[in-house]
């Protein structure tokens, strides 16, 4: 393969707390690096332990990239960006969707959609949108 793509998802806050959640239900291996690790005479003293950086890198191959927004640079939660998991296991993607959907809203539940797959929407507890699509078997 030559390259991949990957969400990259930016965070008022709480990214670590959302990387966190997202490695308890799908797995992997997470990486975080904050605003203060790296010198800046600018940096704002309560940005200092936000997420400048985080990775969780899943068995699969899959990428999931996030960082807080620093004090001064617009942006909306969860607005900018959706998540798609999607496979042939739908007992297994019932269950990441149960997982994400814990302490977030439901959009859409898990179901037979009408093009034959399993579908489901969810915006998670951090504010991001995630559909979840089992294919017909």
């Amino acid at each position: 393969m030559g390259y991949k793509v990957s969400p990259y998802i930016s965070f008022l806050d709480g990214a670590q707390d959302a990387l966190e959640f997202y490695r308890d239900v799908l797995g992997g291996s997470l990486s975080i690096m904050r605003m203060g690790d790296i010198p800046n005479p600018e940096l704002v003293e309560s940005d200092k332990d936000k997420v400048m950086h985080g990775q969780l890198d899943l068995e699969n191959g899959f990428v999931i990239m996030a960082s807080d927004t620093p004090t001064g640079m617009p942006r909306d939660e969860g607005a900018n960006v959706s998540v798609t998991i999607f496979g042939d296991d739908a007992d297994e993607l019932r269950g990441y969707f149960e997982a994400l959907s814990n302490g977030g809203t439901v959009v859409e539940p898990f179901a037979q959609a009408p093009w034959g797959d399993w579908f489901g929407m969810l915006v998670d507890p951090f504010g991001v949108f995630w559909m979840i699509n089992s294919s017909a078997n």
